[in-house]
């Protein structure tokens, strides 16, 4: 169950309308590594600590990788790639790495799970405003 409030908001096209209510997520907890790896762990033959250790080393592979260029693409999860902002000049000789004011890592999600998530698989309730 994913629970929903409503959230009032502007039309930053245009300040004078009145505002509208949408609706918005409201978290019900996080799922930390430690947990990921109990949860692996009751639904097969390795052990717990195994489980973590793998995850770990996992995320660690991951980054190497992504700080190498390459996209990370791990099968039924997604892609992962760093994406960058940067300064604007107005050569293309000007471009430096100098200009990179910010990395991130983008996560694009596999079709399969894509499509495991949709509105006909998510049940909705709405909860009271903080």
């Amino acid at each position: 169950m994913v629970n929903i409030k409503p959230i009032s908001k502007s039309n930053p096209q245009d300040r004078a309308a009145d505002n509208k209510y949408y609706a918005q997520v409201v978290a019900t907890g996080k799922t930390d590594l430690e947990r990921l790896a109990y949860l692996v762990s009751n639904q097969s033959t390795v052990r717990e600590a195994d489980c973590y250790a793998v995850i770990l080393s996992l995320l660690h592979n991951v980054v190497d990788e992504l700080k190498q260029g390459r996209i990370v693409k791990l099968d039924k999860l997604g892609s992962f790639q760093i994406g960058i902002n940067s300064e604007a000049v107005d050569t293309p000789e000007e471009v430096s790495a100098n200009l990179v004011n910010n990395v991130r890592i983008k996560f694009r999600p596999d079709k399969r799970m894509k499509n495991s998530l949709n509105i006909k698989t998510v049940d909705f309730t709405i909860v009271q405003s903080a």
